[in-house]
């Protein structure tokens, strides 16, 4: 059984539950885990299932320079590697192509979990193929330590194809989370058979199944629909397009909308929506508590992801909001985009409407708003998908199987 070292950018987020969830999953198959994080935590609020989790955490000098000390001990301890003078060629290599503080930031990251791991752990394991996977590789370098990575979204979409190879090159094995992700970096491998997929699924035990009437059609305030989206309010969640969308509706559908999650582009958000004049149709809850989102989905009539691919090449990978809704029988629409056709099959268990036509995104709204047969139909078939093929228990065994061999 592998003794495994976890790198992870920051810990914990309420963003990241699908990683939280999967570190729970390993320790309850008997897998010995310490979770390093690059950055201290920054969310108010916890999920409760990072309480579950009994791994030990602790943080790499997020700021060199403040923990002088430290970084200077794993600078010593470095010296004394047979590679420190392959990774020093390295690096260079790399500073060269990528000039920056991050890239030095990640190798004093690396000499510092090079000393403190020391031989308590046989394997490392990074979660997002950019700066977690940059200091594994490193510590793995200096200390002789396998290591593995699990790839998600933007950290795949917005790295250097030079870097992703050499990584890939470097590691043992990595899984990721779409077929789309798969095939893009099976084919930027020389070993395409060590990119395998695994799905991240849900815990159904926690995301019981929640068996609903839709009555709601917007035909009068009484039965006004209620429309719902998760997630940071970043560019490739497209809630710009959304809010055009919305202002697209017909003014005598009767609809509320709300919104959950943080973000730096909410303020512009909130000025879209009043210059639109539907500020008193929407509701921004800011970030929750796991209990209350999933009370914001079992109250939801109609969830709505508007991903988009942004200018940098950010997208999302396969949203777990979009499997969480579906699991409590919400209807959903979102995009054609990465793995999300992968869970979201059109007419079938969902709407898929391509990416910013916001004509037709209003469209799909309207339609699921005044079909509520449809919409009750659509959502049956949804968790019936959620059940069938992103099952947790059943998408993590592959990750059981390579940490225990």
């Amino acid at each position: 059984m592998k003794k495994v070292a976890v790198i992870l950018k920051g810990y914990p987020r309420l963003s990241e539950t699908f990683i939280a969830q999967e570190l729970l999953a390993l320790e309850k198959a008997g897998i010995n885990l310490i979770i390093y994080s690059l950055r201290q935590p920054t969310d108010r609020d916890v999920h409760p299932i990072h309480s579950m989790i009994q791994a030990p955490v602790k943080y790499l000098p997020e700021y060199l320079i403040w923990h002088l000390i430290r970084v200077l001990l794993g600078l010593f301890s470095s010296f004394r590697s047979k590679n420190f003078t392959r990774l020093l060629r390295l690096f260079f290599k790399d500073l060269k192509r990528d000039c920056s503080a991050n890239r030095i930031r990640r190798l004093g990251q690396a000499m510092v979990l090079h000393r403190e791991i020391a031989s308590d752990r046989n394997w490392i394991y990074a979660h997002f193929l950019h700066t977690p996977a940059s200091v594994a590789r490193y510590c793995s370098i200096l200390s002789d330590i396998p290591w593995s990575c699990s790839a998600h979204a933007k950290d795949i979409w917005t790295s250097p194809k030079w870097e992703i190879q050499e990584k890939l090159e470097s590691l043992e094995w990595l899984v990721t989370c779409t077929s789309s992700n798969r095939e893009y970096l099976a084919n930027l491998s020389s070993a395409p058979d060590c990119v395998r997929l695994v799905y991240h699924g849900l815990d159904l035990e926690r995301f019981a199944d929640m068996p609903r009437q839709h009555l709601n059609n917007g035909s009068m305030e009484q039965a006004q629909v209620k429309i719902l989206s998760v997630g940071r309010a970043v560019s490739k969640k497209g809630y710009d397009v959304l809010i055009e969308a919305l202002a697209k509706l017909p003014e005598d559908m009767h609809w509320k909308f709300a919104h959950v999650g943080g973000g730096p582009l909410l303020k512009d958000l909130k000025r879209q929506a009043k210059g639109l004049q539907l500020q008193a149709r929407m509701d921004w809850l800011g970030p929750l508590s796991f209990g209350k989102v999933l009370e914001q989905y079992r109250n939801a009539d109609i969830f709505v992801l508007a991903s988009r691919i942004d200018s940098d090449g950010d997208r999302d990978g396969l949203p777990n909001v979009l499997m969480e809704a579906l699991s409590q029988r919400l209807a959903c629409i979102s995009t054609d985009i990465s793995g999300i056709p992968e869970l979201l099959r059109h007419n079938e268990n969902g709407l898929i409407v391509k990416p910013e036509d916001t004509g037709a995104l209003s469209e799909a709204i309207e339609r699921l708003a005044r079909n509520t047969k449809f919409r009750d139909a659509l959502s049956r078939e949804g968790r019936r998908t959620v059940e069938e093929n992103f099952d947790l228990k059943r998408n993590v065994q592959l990750l059981i199987d390579k940490l225990s061999e």
